[in-house]
């Protein structure tokens, strides 16, 4: 028996440093992939097209003059879920101090109505085919990541490319800072 002691005892010990690294992994905030260089211009992001929940074309060029908050979701997305309420409320805060946000989708549009309805969304939730996704690898999203935010100046260039939820208190700050309000 005493031949197994040293083993018993570094098996221990090995037990232990797993559950410790275990636990510490449980807490740690899950780090998101770096959003990659953009390959769009300002004109080639205001003219993508689109379409609204009723078919109707649209553009981001509507919006030319704000700051753009473009987050790219889709309804099976959980961190999306996580954020738009968040969304929702800084919307309500900052449209009328000339910012807008807008969220685009790959996804059935009886889906993103539905969803819509269920979170109280105030901004546009607008769809389209492959493009969607295009453009969001284009901004910088390379892997395809949802949830994905961009933030575009009222002349559509690209401020910001964040991929992973971007939480209500770090966007306030950041729309004050960009727009100095």
């Amino acid at each position: 028996m005493k031949r197994w002691l040293p083993f018993v005892g570094i098996g221990m010990l090995a037990a232990l440093a797993g559950i410790s690294l275990w636990l510490a992994g449980r807490h740690a905030t899950p780090i998101a992939p770096q959003p990659g260089p953009v390959d769009a211009t300002p004109a080639a992001i205001q003219s993508a097209q689109f379409v609204d929940g009723d078919g109707k074309p649209r553009t981001l060029a509507m919006f030319s003059g704000k700051v753009l908050v473009v987050n790219f979701w889709a309804t099976w997305c959980t961190p999306c879920r996580e954020e738009m309420p968040g969304f929702v409320k800084l919307q309500s805060r900052w449209q009328d101090r000339g910012v807008q946000f807008v969220g685009l989708a790959q996804d059935d549009p009886a889906k993103v109505a539905a969803f819509s309805r269920e979170l109280g969304i105030n901004y546009p939730l607008w769809l389209g085919e492959a493009e969607v996704m295009a453009l969001s690898r284009r901004l910088g999203n390379r892997l395809g990541v949802l949830p994905h935010t961009v933030l575009l100046d009222g002349q559509g260039r690209v401020i910001e490319s964040r991929i992973g939820v971007y939480s209500e208190s770090v966007l306030d700050s950041r729309l004050a800072a960009i727009t100095g309000k």
